[in-house]
C-alpha cells in the first residue's frame, strides 16, 4: 500500500555517507555493480536515459492514496523523477491500487501547506502550472509547457485548492466532451505527461536532458534500492580497506 512520506529524495547527502565517510557516486556503482545482474543493469540504464528533472508533479490534497499511487505509477512510466504530495486532505481513503512499487525510484517531497510547496518549486526554478476547470485556464493543447515547469493537481471532489490556484503562475485545463464535468486525476496526470513528453521530444520546448552529475547521483541510489543490504555491503569493504580515488 502507497504511503504518503517525507523528504525520499536522491539529494540526500546520507545515501553517500558511510560513518564520516563520504563517497562518490562512482564508488557506490563500482561496489555494488557486481551485485546486479546484466538484464536488471540495462533495465536501470535504460529508465535513467529518459529520466527527467525539468518536470516536476504536485499532487494537492488527494483524499484517495490509491489516487495519489496511481499518478506516481504513471509519473515514473514518463519518467518525471520529482513528485510532490501537499497534505492538506481532512481524511485519507484507502484503495487496493497502488504505485506499484514505482515510488522507490522517484524523489518524494510531502508538504503541510501549497505556499511551503510552491517557494520550494521556485526556488528551484520551476513555473506552477495547476490543472483546473475554469473557464480562464488556457487549454491543454495551446498550453505552453516549455522550460522548467511543475504540473499541479487537486483533489478529486474540488481540484485544487484557492490557495494553489492563486499561487500558481499559470492555470490549464483538459476540455471535456462528454457528461462528466472532470477525468479522474490518474487519467488527467497521464494525459498532461503523455502531452507534455511528446511535444518535447519533437522539439517543441527545451529537451528533457538531465546533466551528468544528476544522472550519476540517481544512478548510485538506484544501486543502493536495487542491492538488498547494500548499506552493510558497503561499510564491510570499507572496513576491509577500500579506499575511494574518487574523494
Amino acid at each position: 500500500m502507497f504511503e504518503l512520506v517525507a523528504g525520499v529524495r536522491s539529494d540526500d547527502p546520507s545515501w553517500f555517507d558511510f560513518d564520516g565517510v563520504t563517497l562518490h557516486p562512482a564508488d557506490i556503482v563500482s561496489l555494488l555493480g557486481p551485485r546486479i545482474n546484466d538484464e536488471r543493469r540495462a533495465n536501470l540504464e535504460r529508465a535513467l536515459s529518459y529520466r527527467t528533472e525539468s518536470i516536476a508533479v504536485v499532487v494537492e490534497g488527494v483524499v484517495d492514496l490509491g489516487n495519489v499511487g496511481a499518478v506516481m505509477r504513471s509519473a515514473d512510466g514518463f519518467g518525471i523523477q520529482r513528485f510532490h504530495t501537499v497534505d492538506t486532505a481532512d481524511a485519507y481513503k484507502r484503495s487496493r491500487r497502488t504505485s506499484r512499487g514505482t515510488d522507490k525510484w522517484i524523489d518524494r517531497w510531502r508538504w503541510e501547506s501549497v505556499e511551503t510547496c510552491f517557494r520550494h518549486l521556485r526556488e528551484g526554478g520551476y513555473r506552477i502550472a495547476v490543472a483546473d476547470a475554469d473557464e480562464s485556464a488556457t487549454p491543454l493543447a495551446e498550453f505552453d509547457f516549455s522550460g522548467r515547469i511543475a504540473v499541479v493537481f487537486g483533489n478529486e471532489l474540488e481540484g485544487v485548492s484557492d490557495a494553489g490556484r492563486q499561487g500558481a503562475d499559470d492555470l490549464f485545463t483538459i476540455p471535456m466532451y462528454g457528461f462528466a464535468d472532470s477525468f479522474n486525476i490518474s487519467v488527467a496526470a497521464s494525459i498532461v505527461f503523455y502531452e507534455m513528453r511528446r511535444r518535447r521530444s519533437a522539439g517543441r520546448g527545451d529537451p528533457d536532458v538531465m546533466d551528468q552529475a544528476r544522472r550519476d547521483v540517481i544512478r548510485a541510489v538506484w544501486y543502493m534500492k536495487a542491492v538488498r543490504g547494500a548499506r552493510g555491503i558497503v561499510e564491510r569493504a570499507l572496513a576491509e580497506g577500500y579506499r575511494p580515488d574518487s574523494t
